[in-house]
């Protein structure tokens, strides 16, 4: 079995670690030669893809690839001429069909609920220009002969990644806005998904994959201050905080994303089903990438 991960970036990497341990072989798409090496040194055979700077002979070794494998996980960010993994591969893919194909999408798709739930049959109205393009990156994915599985994803994190990075750093910050709640997935729980979603596959249909427990962000600082022993930075005013308009457009959305299907269609449970948890295992791990 051969398995091509569209930018192996945090989420691909760890998935691809968790195939190859299961004896699979793995290439993922990387941008330069320096990240290539990174990929090496967890047994994942690296691949150049550039998107549309990608030269005619990568491209054909690219497409080669891809029209052997038999799983393709599709992560990069799509920019305003499309999804460069399906712009690439999409003719290939429809002719080949491969056992599985996943795109890994975001939650931002849904826009504001105003603190209110968010389902996959909710139909998406995305706010940003990113959320947006993932709508559209979504659409052209399922177009395939075999339609890709969607997983939308809150915030990431996970070893290396977290609050705690952050207040260690000094760049930890709790802002007070009312009310205010984001949902979030450790990066392990997302690999548990891929890898229940392979072994019940079921072609175009859409996950949201988070934990059990939304909540304001700055609760999850106060948890990492806790567990580091330092003291918590002030809660700061929402009009004070001074965000950039990426900041601000982060905080004018507000829901809380339902897990509901992943958990009755592929028997997934999140290992971390809330922040209590990850943050405990982001702390104790010492293999963090």
């Amino acid at each position: 079995m051969q398995v091509l991960i569209l930018g192996c970036g945090y989420v691909g990497t760890a998935f691809g670690q968790a195939l190859r341990a299961r004896g699979v072989h793995v290439w993922g798409s990387v941008r330069s030669v320096s990240t290539a090496q990174a990929l090496r040194v967890h047994e994942i055979q690296p691949i150049i893809f550039q998107g549309a700077q990608t030269t005619a002979s990568a491209l054909t070794d690219l497409k080669t690839l891809a029209a052997s494998c038999d799983i393709v996980l599709a992560s990069i960010p799509p920019s305003d001429d499309g999804d460069p993994g399906f712009l690439a591969l999409g003719e290939v893919l429809n002719q080949t069909s491969p056992s599985w194909i996943g795109y890994l999408s975001t939650t931002g798709v849904y826009g504001d609920r105003q603190g209110g739930w968010a389902f996959e049959a909710d139909r998406p109205t995305p706010a940003s220009r990113e959320a947006m393009r993932r709508v559209a990156a979504e659409a052209d994915w399922q177009s395939l002969s075999k339609p890709a599985h969607i997983f939308r994803l809150p915030g990431i994190y996970g070893p290396g990644r977290s609050a705690l990075e952050q207040v260690r750093a000094g760049t930890a910050r709790r802002i007070d806005r009312e009310g205010q709640v984001f949902s979030r997935a450790h990066r392990d729980d997302i690999v548990a998904a891929l890898l229940a979603s392979i072994a019940k596959p079921n072609p175009g249909r859409i996950y949201n994959i988070c934990d059990d427990y939304p909540c304001a962000s700055g609760d999850v600082v106060l948890e990492a201050c806790r567990l580091l022993n330092v003291t918590p930075p002030p809660l700061l005013p929402f009009a004070e905080a001074g965000l950039s308009e990426m900041g601000q457009r982060f905080y004018s959305e507000c829901k809380r994303v339902s897990n509901a299907r992943a958990k009755a269609e592929l028997g997934w449970r999140p290992q971390f089903p809330t922040y209590f948890e990850g943050l405990a295992q982001c702390l104790a791990d010492k293999t963090a990438f």
